[in-house]
């Protein structure tokens, strides 16, 4: 029932339901569950200003301080200079490191600082005769001081700069006067334009933040042209179908395996799946017990399906554009929604400018602007399945 207030309203009372700050939040007011849900669940989140169309940020992370062994002919039990990958980062084996054959449990110590691909090493520790074979992996798996030692050799790491742009988005619609004036039984019809113009502008960008590539043309040039860069180009775990034993079939067991090993082994335990028709219909063949559906509060009305695993829980969508991008049916995008974040240019954000028309124009033209692109701060939380046909 509606409740009665009396006296002055100021712009204050009311929250961001009854008055979007933006049409981008009005889009996903006007259509929840609709056309660009990612950009829905991107207005919930704290969407950052740049004052500038190239945005950086630092991204850093912890190595995982495993090397691998180098040397066809393996070594025996005896050896102390091991040669390993050149491809693999050793800064942070300094002297007294400690090192742990995964296949046989021997450990090691590092006795110099490592500064190539030669390591000198201290040999079984606490057993004797194990051997090393050719692409043994050696994980870091303590430190240990003699006493009265003098303090080890530091050790640090750099953040790698990682940037992206914002791009210009605009969709402009126009009416004649004479059509501004004609009575319509359909309704008004620059009403109607501007609100399929503003389906659209979501829809464009909606697409770019997953398919966009950064790049830019005219670098240094008055007119330089941006393109932001969309999550599919950004991350590194991509699967493809194609490599699964039995090409484009996964099954639930694979897909368990995936889960653990791969989309949580960094970031969130809870995180956000954007499906195609075929692989709602996968989930939902071998997954019916675990399905629990439920509506997360605070979405704009995104409806998701929670699929609850040991590993942590996805929280799927089935992605309405999915239906409409050729390969996107037998797709899964995984995203951890605390490390994607909206950028827009400062005074930019979608924005509706009216009368663009010059003088002499018998009519109106309008456009939905923005100036925006995604901002993903780290990569490996993130992960794309692609081309899952089938599931036994």
């Amino acid at each position: 029932m509606p409740t009665g207030v009396q006296g002055l309203r100021g712009s204050g009372e009311f929250s961001t339901d009854f008055r979007p700050t933006n049409y981008r939040e009005l889009f996903t007011l006007l259509e929840p569950n609709g056309s660009a849900p990612f950009n829905a669940l991107l207005a919930m989140t704290s969407g950052e200003a740049t004052d500038d169309p190239q945005f950086n940020h630092f991204r850093d992370e912890i190595p995982e301080r495993v090397v691998k062994i180098n040397n066809s002919g393996g070594y025996n039990a005896t050896a102390t200079s091991i040669v390993i990958d050149a491809d693999i980062e050793v800064g942070f084996l300094t002297a007294g490191t400690l090192l742990a054959n995964a296949r046989t449990g021997e450990i090691m110590r590092v006795t110099s600082d490592a500064s190539g691909t030669t390591l000198a090493v201290a040999r079984n520790l606490g057993s004797t005769g194990l051997t090393i074979l050719d692409n043994d992996d050696l994980f870091v798996s303590g430190f240990a001081a003699a006493d009265g030692d003098d303090v080890s050799t530091a050790i640090s790491f750099d953040p790698s700069v990682v940037s992206n742009f914002t791009e210009i988005f605009r969709t402009p619609f126009a009416v004649t006067n004479t059509l501004r004036a004609t009575y319509r039984r359909t309704g008004d019809a620059e009403d109607e334009f501007a609100t399929k113009a503003l389906k659209l502008h979501m829809q464009e960008i909606e697409r770019a933040m997953f398919f966009g590539k950064k790049h830019i043309e005219n670098s240094g040039a008055y007119n330089e042209r941006r393109y932001t860069g969309g999550i599919l180009s950004s991350i590194t775990n991509i699967v493809d179908g194609a490599t699964f034993s039995t090409s484009g079939q996964m099954t639930e067991d694979e897909f368990d395996s995936m889960l653990i090993n791969t989309i949580f082994a960094f970031g969130s335990q809870q995180k956000l799946a954007f499906v195609g028709a075929k692989v709602a219909a996968h989930l939902q063949r071998f997954g019916k017990a675990r399905w629990q559906p439920t509506v997360v509060d605070g979405t704009y009305g995104v409806n998701v399906t929670r699929y609850a695993t040991m590993a942590g829980d996805l929280m799927v969508h089935l992605h309405p554009q999915f239906r409409q991008v050729p390969g996107m049916d037998s797709a899964m995008v995984i995203i951890d929604m605390p490390h994607v974040k909206y950028r827009y240019l400062e005074g930019r954000d979608t924005q509706l400018l009216r009368d663009r028309q010059g003088n002499g124009v018998d009519g109106v033209i309008h456009e939905y602007l923005s100036d925006c692109g995604l901002e993903l701060t780290q990569d490996k939380v993130h992960t794309y399945i692609k081309g899952w046909q089938t599931t036994a």
